[in-house]
């Protein structure tokens, strides 16, 4: 039953989908009202509301991205006062098809569940460092 994933259960579930080959986050994880933010991206690209939207768009990403995620190394998960929020500090470890080339680029999330769904989801990616492994 969804309702007994804790917000360390759903992270797992988002590690363990992203090594499949698959969107990292999925529609049963997602509450209805989801909020997936990323506040150093792109303008116009640093908000995203509801499970819809975000299933499409990390599937979209998903099969955009030219990687195959290979590992999740260095990975702390902080448990904070409030026990539907997590923060979890991690390195995603990706190899480049065609080059074979290894990269890895650091990311901090803020992980908010409710109710055995994720409900808010903050994402902080170096993107330089992820622009430099796909140039």
């Amino acid at each position: 039953m969804m309702s007994e994933q804790t917000p360390r259960d759903l992270f797992a579930r988002f590690q363990r989908n992203a090594l499949a080959g698959e969107a990292a986050l999925d529609e049963e994880m997602l509450a209805d009202d989801v909020v997936v933010e990323w506040p150093f991206g792109r303008v116009g690209h640093r908000r995203i509301k509801g499970r819809e939207q975000v299933v499409a768009m990390t599937r979209a990403g998903r099969e955009a991205l030219p990687v195959v995620f290979e590992e999740f190394r260095d990975v702390m998960i902080h448990e904070t006062a409030d026990p539907e929020v997590i923060v979890a500090e991690y390195q995603m470890v990706a190899t480049i098809p065609g080059s074979g080339k290894e990269a890895q680029a650091p990311f901090v999330v803020v992980l908010r569940a409710r109710d055995g769904r994720i409900v808010h989801w903050r994402e902080y990616q170096d993107q330089a460092m992820i622009a430099e492994a796909l140039s």
